[in-house]
């Protein structure tokens, strides 16, 4: 096969499914996946899916698996026959999956996130010691799938966590948090709930689909002495940009950690 994806997952499913959406022939695919169960809920789903146990011969395999059975997997994939490999396992440098394959292979690391799962994540790879331009085309193309793709170094993978990788939590705080505020305002819940969510899907499509930048965008919003100018006071004192700023640093951190 052309790629197997060890870990059938949320996130796995989600990389399965968007490379079929995108027109990946469903033969071309396998998943690797140790609980019975969810391997015959993967069959189901996806017909065409070739679903195993353990890893098999690919031309490339997927690390959507546990930190902690990442070194396992490695050398179940490269006693196989896989041919290069992509992980996605939070905090696990090329470096401990170099060290773990039976033999050299090309490794990209890549730190995507939740939206994945409807196919608008944000990813960033990173080449290991035998990647090349091919390689991380290779990867590029797999995680395009479901979402936008960038490159950066290896050493930038932990504030990508921190960011991105995190940041769909950071964003479900507020959406709940604006919520809630929208009730005590005197909102019954379910409008709250609409008028909040949308408001953050079409804030973030002025973002990403217009010409702006948040400061020009946040300034058309604001008028001299007005509403938005008043409620924009209160975050400011009660410091929500400087906890935004702590939130995504200690994520970072944390991903170190995990890679030590």
């Amino acid at each position: 096969m052309k790629l197997l994806i060890v870990g059938g997952g949320r996130m796995g499913e989600a990389l399965l499914g968007g490379l079929i959406a995108a027109g990946r022939e469903p033969g071309d695919l396998g998943v690797a996946e140790v609980a019975a169960a969810r391997r015959e809920q993967l069959a189901q789903a996806h017909p065409g899916v070739r679903v195993v146990e353990s890893p098999v011969a690919a031309d490339g395999v997927l690390f959507a698996v546990k930190p902690g059975h990442v070194a396992e997997t490695a050398r179940a994939a490269g006693a196989a026959g896989c041919e290069r490999v992509l992980s996605v396992a939070a905090g696990i440098t090329t470096a401990v999956i170099e060290a773990a394959l039976p033999h050299a292979l090309p490794v990209v690391r890549a730190m995507p996130n939740t939206p994945a799962l409807i196919g608008a994540g944000a990813a960033a790879i990173s080449p290991g010691t035998h990647a090349g331009e091919a390689d991380l085309a290779w990867a590029e193309e797999i995680l395009g799938a479901v979402g936008v793709v960038v490159r950066v170094p290896e050493r930038s993978l932990d504030a990508v966590t921190g960011l991105s990788g995190s940041g769909p939590a950071y964003v479900f705080l507020v959406a709940e948090a604006m919520a809630d505020a929208g009730v005590l305002a005197g909102l019954p819940r379910d409008v709250a709930e609409t008028l909040a969510f949308q408001t953050l899907l079409g804030s973030a499509r002025l973002l990403t689909e217009g010409d702006q930048g948040p400061a020009a965008l946040k300034a058309a919003v604001t008028s001299p002495g007005g509403t938005t100018a008043a409620g924009l006071r209160e975050l400011e004192r009660a410091g929500v940009r400087a906890a935004f700023l702590d939130a995504v640093m200690a994520a970072a951190d944390r991903g170190r950690e995990l890679g030590t």
